[in-house]
Formats: structure tokens, C-alpha cells, sequence
């Protein structure tokens, strides 16, 4: 499994948006995430370098399986797994 480091929250928020979720509103300097059969909203700090533990905590929040990780590949934020339209949508 690919190891999980810190990426920017932009980068996270590309992620969430390929997986469905929209943003719904600002608060602050975090941005709150949600989708439709996801009962808990997902909320990003808007840091430069978020933390590998709230990025763990979001990707569970999310419902995104184990498996299903971000990982550093360059300078871009990919996700592993099923969700592999999210993939696609990132390399574009």
C-alpha cells in the first residue's frame, strides 16, 4: 500500500469533488465538503500542507475504503483503490 504524506488542501479538495462531494460552504479557513448518503460532512482546513492524521480522518469520514489512499506521485495528490474514475479526473 502507498504511503500517505501531505499534500496541500487543494489537492484534497480535487480529491473529494472527483469522488462526488460538493462544497457547501466556508468557515473560516476551513472548507466543508458533503454528498448524498455520506452522513457526516467532511471538513478541510485550508493549510498549504495538510497533516497525514486529518487526511486519514477525512478519507474515513468520506466512506472511501482502507485501500483507497492518497499518495505523493510528483507534485499531485492521486487516489488508489476503486475509486479509479477519480484517477482520471485528477491526471486531466
Amino acid at each position: 500500500m502507498p504511503k500517505i504524506c501531505p499534500v496541500s488542501y487543494k489537492e484534497l479538495c480535487r480529491v473529494l469533488e472527483a469522488g462526488g462531494f460538493r462544497l457547501i460552504r466556508q468557515e473560516g479557513d476551513h472548507l466543508v465538503y458533503t454528498k448524498a448518503g455520506v452522513l457526516r460532512p467532511v471538513v478541510i482546513p485550508k493549510y498549504s500542507s495538510v497533516p497525514v492524521f486529518i487526511i486519514k480522518n477525512n478519507l474515513r469520514t468520506a466512506g472511501f475504503r482502507a485501500n483507497a489512499t492518497l499518495s505523493c506521485w510528483g507534485n499531485r495528490a492521486f487516489l488508489v483503490g476503486r475509486r479509479k474514475s477519480a484517477v482520471s479526473a485528477l491526471r486531466s
